[in-house]
């Protein structure tokens, strides 16, 4: 069990192994405030090899607190389209303002008021704080958790807090003065490329194998355990790709709930006949020319799933000024890549508008 396991003995190898093996990051070749921040949010979901453009993207338009504190809500959800989860962006917002208004622009260099900004938990907090400045704090992820559950052949549930609060615990002493950071980064080190959460671990290639009681008893294919989470919510939905020769209809969604402000197909509850979404644009006092099924797509988010079949709607020449007041926009094509971010919920639709999200432009 972790509890009683002898952690300090992992301490020295891990930092010994990790210069030679860190993988060259943008976030770690200057390792200021607020890129940690930002790379770490980002990163939250979302793999590290999807993260780098968009890391470097959104450095070079909001290189700093005030430029995320100032960023128009439209354009700061266009930036992270395609990275998901929209209220981590919303939140980071948040912080940035609040970091403005009471710290000067500038992250507090301490682990309780970084934890006291919105979107910043335990994990962020430490990981800002170790790594950019040097307080001897852990960071527990995914990535620590399963090293450590592994290293000590430990079953406890790592979906408990109190499993993630006793790896902080038993973390924070054997922190080595001067390199909280380097530690932090290390234990990520191990966990995204040697001890990896899908497929066989690198045992071979890991600095704890003659330490790790799960490579001995071959116990790691069980390991970290993590309880069963409740059953998604299916929610079954029709798209609607409803265009004219140059325009297409978006829609903005409620500034509160799921994809809250985001910019998307109208969509009806339930998979639709052709019939039904014929009425539905005439209801809009469109005129439908052509109306084409298309093919049917799947969107999973956390605990929701989404079941979507689609439809392209032609329509007689849009009217710019029909229903504005309930969040239809009339976009042209074009510009909707640049101006209006829509969730990669609907990624498989962006194809019949001759877009694509996020950072994977047309050439």
């Amino acid at each position: 069990m972790l509890k009683d396991y002898p952690i300090g003995q992992l301490i020295q190898p891990l930092l010994e192994w990790y210069p030679s093996h860190a993988r060259v990051l943008p976030w770690r070749e200057e390792p200021a405030p607020y890129r940690v921040w930002v790379s770490e949010i980002m990163l939250q979901q979302t793999r590290v090899e999807a993260v780098k453009p968009y890391f470097e993207r959104f450095m070079k338009e909001l290189p700093d607190i005030r430029a995320l504190a100032e960023c128009p809500e439209d354009r700061l959800l266009k930036l992270w389209e395609g990275l998901g989860y929209y209220n981590r962006v919303r939140n980071m917002q948040a912080a940035a303002r609040t970091v403005m208004k009471d710290y000067g622009g500038v992250l507090p260099p301490d682990y309780e008021a970084l934890r006291g900004l919105k979107g910043i938990g335990d994990y962020t907090a430490g990981a800002i704080a170790s790594i950019a400045y040097g307080i001897p704090v852990p960071a527990v992820d995914g990535n620590v958790l399963r090293i450590l559950m592994r290293v000590s052949q430990d079953d406890s549930d790592i979906m408990k807090q109190s499993v993630k609060t006793r790896a902080r615990e038993l973390l924070l002493p054997v922190i080595p003065e001067g390199q909280a950071g380097k530690l932090t980064q290390a234990l990520m080190e191990l966990g995204a490329t040697v001890c990896v959460p899908n497929g066989e671990p690198k045992c071979p290639q890991c600095p704890w194998q003659p330490y790790c009681l799960a490579y001995q008893n071959k116990s790691y294919g069980r390991l970290p355990y993590k309880g069963k989470p409740k059953p998604r919510k299916i929610e079954e939905k029709t798209v609607l790709v409803i265009r004219d020769g140059e325009k297409v209809l978006l829609h903005r969604r409620a500034d509160r709930g799921l994809l809250a402000g985001m910019y998307e197909f109208p969509n009806l509850e339930g998979h639709l006949s052709r019939e039904e979404v014929t009425r539905f644009v005439e209801g809009l006092e469109l005129l439908p020319l052509k109306v084409e099924p298309l093919e049917e797509a799947k969107h999973i988010f956390s605990h929701i799933e989404w079941r979507m079949t689609g439809y392209m709607i032609r329509v007689a020449q849009l009217d710019e000024l029909a229903r504005q007041g309930e969040g239809y926009v009339f976009a042209q094509a074009e510009v909707s890549e640049e101006k209006y971010a829509i969730p990669s919920a609907f990624a498989r639709y962006t194809k019949y508008m001759n877009i694509h999200l996020g950072i994977q432009k047309t050439t």
